[in-house]
C-alpha cells in the first residue's frame, strides 16, 4: 500500500526522519511507536501529503504521494481518512456537520447522507442523539468517535490516526481501544496508527515499527520486541512501559 525509499525530512536544519525505508502492507494495522519528538508524526503527515519530505520518495499504490492542492494530489488523499488527538472538530459546527462536511462538499444528496451517518453511529457507537451537539457538548470520547466518523465518511481505503486516543482519562481510552480494534477487524482497512503506548500499539496493530531519532530501530510484533529486542533502545523503551501492576506483581515475586 505505502512504499517509502530514503525518505528524510528536517525542520529548521533539526532531522525528524533520516533515510526512512519502510513497506506498509494493505488490509493490515501497523503502529507507529516511540518517544515524543521520534518522527512519529512527522511520518504521518508525509503519507497524507499535508507535507512534503526533502529526500526520498512515498508512493501509495504505485503512485507518488506529493504535498499540494493539483487535482490528482486531491484524489489520492481523498482515499486516506486522517484522525488527530481530541479530534480536530470545528467548533462552529455540530457532530452531524462534522462528519458530512466534506460529502456535502462533494455533493452527496441528503438522503445518501444521512445513511452513511446512521451507519458510521451504529459502527463507532455514537449515539445518534449527539448528532446535534456542538464539540464543546461532546465528552472527549464523544469528540474522538466523531473524528473516527468523519474520517471514515467517504470509505476510505487508508486510516491514518495520530495518537487518537492520547488525552483521554484511562477508562475512556480503554473502552474507546477496544471499540477501535473492532472497527478495524470489521473494515479490513489499511490502518496506521501513531502512539506512544506500548500496550496499545501490541492491542491493536499487527505489527510495530518502533522509532528513535527519525531512524527505525525495530519493527515486527509486540511479542518480538519484548523478547527479541535487537537493541538496547528497545529493552529501555519496553522497560520504561511496565505497568504499575506488572512492577507489583514483580516485586511480590523478588519477595
Amino acid at each position: 500500500m505505502f512504499q517509502l525509499r530514503c525518505v528524510s525530512r528536517s525542520f529548521d536544519g533539526k532531522l525528524a526522519l533520516a533515510d526512512l525505508d519502510l513497506e506498509i502492507p494493505a488490509g493490515r494495522t501497523t503502529a507507529v511507536l516511540g518517544p515524543s519528538g521520534c518522527g512519529k508524526s512527522t511520518l504521518l503527515r508525509l503519507l497524507i501529503g499535508l507535507l512534503e519530505s526533502d529526500r526520498g520518495e512515498i508512493r501509495f499504490d504505485g503512485v507518488p504521494v506529493r504535498a499540494g492542492d493539483a487535482p490528482e494530489q486531491i484524489t489520492q488523499r481523498r482515499r486516506m481518512g486522517y484522525v488527530i488527538q481530541d479530534g480536530g472538530l470545528f467548533p462552529h459546527l455540530d457532530a452531524r456537520g462534522n462528519v458530512a462536511l466534506l460529502a456535502r462538499h462533494l455533493g452527496w444528496d441528503a438522503a445518501r447522507v444521512e445513511t452513511r451517518i446512521a451507519r458510521l453511529c451504529e459502527l463507532t457507537h455514537f449515539p445518534s442523539d449527539g448528532l446535534g451537539r456542538f464539540p464543546v457538548q461532546l465528552s472527549g470520547g464523544q469528540r474522538q468517535r466523531v473524528g473516527l466518523m468523519r474520517a471514515l465518511m467517504l470509505d476510505p481505503d487508508v486510516l491514518l490516526l495520530d495518537e487518537p486516543l492520547g488525552a483521554l482519562d484511562p477508562m475512556i481510552r480503554s473502552e474507546l481501544q477496544e471499540d477501535l480494534r473492532r472497527v478495524f477487524a470489521a473494515l479490513g482497512k489499511t490502518v496506521v496508527l501513531v502512539t506512544h503506548d506500548i500496550g496499545e500499539a501490541g492491542y491493536l496493530a499487527d505489527e510495530i515499527v518502533l522509532l528513535r531519532t527519525g531512524r527505525i530501530v525495530q519493527r515486527g510484533t509486540l511479542e518480538a520486541l519484548v523478547r527479541r529486542p535487537e537493541d538496547p533502545f528497545v529493552s529501555a523503551f519496553v522497560n520504561a512501559q511496565r505497568s504499575p501492576l506488572e512492577s507489583l506483581s514483580a516485586g511480590a515475586a523478588a519477595e
